[in-house]
């Protein structure tokens, strides 16, 4: 599903991955653990194609992903990549389906059959009457479950999670946990995960811990 060969990255004089090496499955989720500066964002962001790699290569679902630039690589990032940020990062004049909607309307799906998923997946994630609600009137836990529906809208082959509970209290995080492994299987669904969270990863199918650029 995501193989990761030799990935470098620098910034300037500064080495921030030096050589990474990593291999997750199908409906896997793996964590990726470590103190802050470990680079673990750094390389969350280089496995989405948010962010290039100095050397290295990525393969997901078999296509290398360095080898797509420009349109093509947005292209396979909205059909293959769901994303779920630690503030949400909902629009807050959009309501909550034309937010789960926005992957759909980028990826120029039908709208009839994509609006029908949307409200699907949020009744699936306990959100059937909060539809027309904007952010500002969600709770912390509903805002967060909107990014997950927002993230599975395309049916993506990986869900990239950057500190997905962090700004969440502790029964809200482990409420999200409990949906991430509900949907790997119910959904088959993939996850990569980085996380501070040590109850999130020591469930976790596998768990990569950095230091210094490095995966030890």
């Amino acid at each position: 599903m995501l193989l990761a060969k030799g990935i470098y990255k620098n910034y300037g004089d500064l080495s921030i991955l030096k050589g990474i090496d990593l291999q997750v499955s199908r409906a896997e989720i793996a964590c990726i653990v470590g103190s802050s500066g470990a680079g673990k964002t750094t390389l969350l962001q280089i496995l989405g194609t948010l962010d290039a790699a100095d050397k290295g290569e990525i393969f997901i679902n078999g296509q290398n992903v360095v080898q797509l630039s420009g349109e093509a690589l947005a292209a396979f990032r909205n059909k293959h990549l769901g994303f779920i940020f630690q503030f949400h990062q909902l629009l807050p004049e959009f309501t909550a389906l034309e937010n789960v909607l926005i992957p759909a309307m980028i990826g120029k799906k039908p709208m009839a059959e994509s609006t029908q998923r949307a409200k699907e997946l949020l009744d699936f994630l306990g959100l059937a009457a909060r539809l027309e609600h904007k952010p500002s009137q969600l709770s912390g836990g509903e805002q967060q479950r909107v990014a997950v529906a927002r993230a599975l809208m395309n049916k993506p082959d990986i869900i990239l999670a950057d500190e997905p509970s962090g700004n969440l209290d502790s029964v809200n995080a482990k409420e999200l946990h409990d949906l991430f492994f509900r949907l790997k299987t119910e959904m088959n669904q993939t996850f990569v995960i980085v996380t501070h969270n040590r109850e999130l990863a020591a469930m976790a199918d596998k768990r990569f811990e950095m230091k210094d650029g490095q995966i030890i």
